[in-house]
């Protein structure tokens, strides 16, 4: 692709990601944090990116779609690979920096286990981009900035179009233990919601004790007429033990796949909350790129939102060939 032509394709990107900064969220309010990444400038040959999700996960699965893409576009080798397990993430963040990667793309669902990894990376001269998780300490590690969706505002946001739908009781799941981004997430939907509300925590990897503790939790206290899960996978689940349960409880979820769309097509699901994550693979490529080429930031500390946005019954169906190709 000729230089010219590579730029035309990106500065839509750019634009964008200049205008979502100045979306609210934290640090958007108070003073801006500035980072501390080291100057470096020169050409970008490859891109790390390593994040927590688990392998095969749908919502991953996009993120990596949308920094592949971006390789592609721009002509840079990007290598995704990801770990449930912070140590195991911390191991390929030190593998990365170890090969000399030109550029790293992190998402931090637990921060202070990546911290010193992400630190070796910005110590040895290799910019950082977070997204997803984390973007409360992404300046303070020394990342050039955040990409992904400001949890706890999601949560409010989420929390408030169901109280608007007229529920009164609201069971919050969370699927990660130590997640923070997770934790955000109900926090946020109960301030938003209005308090009366009650969190539980499964294993998302373990489907079929997930279903369970959903309806025992709807059995055990009628009154839960809303069920908010945090992942697209739950979210099944979550349907399924409702109905087992014979709860008048409706379900929203956080996050999209094709299941989630069928849901909402089919009336199962109320909402979801799309913190459309292909942004969060493809931008911090450009801005790694610009950043190498040219030292620029963007943001200006604060994170670069991807979300909230939400898909119901209004506009699933514009959503859904986009879901199928795997781009929302």
């Amino acid at each position: 692709m000729s230089r010219p032509r590579r730029w035309r394709r990106i500065l839509p990107w750019l634009a964008a990601g200049t205008v979502l900064a100045a979306c609210s969220g934290p640090g958007a309010d108070g003073p801006v944090t500035q980072t501390s990444a080291p100057v470096a400038a020169g050409k970008l040959d490859s891109v790390a990116v390593v994040t927590h999700g688990t392998p095969g996960d749908a919502f991953w699965n996009v993120v990596k779609n949308g920094a592949e893409a971006a390789g592609k576009d721009l002509g840079i080798r990007v290598e995704y690979n990801s770990a449930g397990d912070p140590g195991q993430q911390a191991k390929l963040i030190d593998n990365a920096v170890a090969q000399g990667v030109g550029g790293l793309v992190v998402s931090m669902a637990n921060p202070e286990a990546l911290r010193p990894s992400i630190e070796r990376a910005v110590s040895a001269g290799i910019p950082v981009v977070t997204i997803n998780s984390g973007e409360a300490e992404s300046a303070q590690y020394g990342a050039i900035g955040h990409v992904g969706q400001s949890e706890r505002l999601a949560g409010q946001a989420a929390g408030k179009r169901l109280k608007d739908a007229g529920k009164t009781k609201m069971l919050c799941v969370i699927h990660e233990a130590g997640n923070i981004g997770a934790n955000d997430r109900c926090a946020g939907a109960i301030q938003g919601f209005g308090g009366n509300a009650t969190t539980l925590q499964v294993d998302i990897n373990n489907p079929t004790d997930v279903q369970s503790r959903i309806k025992g939790a709807l059995e055990a206290d009628h009154s839960i007429d809303a069920v908010l899960t945090l992942n697209s996978q739950i979210a099944a689940r979550a349907v399924a033990g409702a109905r087992e349960s014979h709860s008048p409880a409706e379900v929203a979820t956080f996050d999209l796949n094709n299941d989630v769309v069928e849901a909402i097509r089919a009336g199962t699901l109320l909402f979801a909350v799309d913190q459309q994550q292909y942004e969060q693979g493809y931008l911090p490529v450009v801005m790694l790129l610009t950043y190498r080429k040219n030292l620029n930031t963007i943001g200006g500390g604060a994170p670069v939102q991807t979300g909230p946005a939400f898909v119901d019954k209004g506009n699933v169906d514009a959503i859904a060939k986009l879901v199928a190709q795997g781009t929302r």
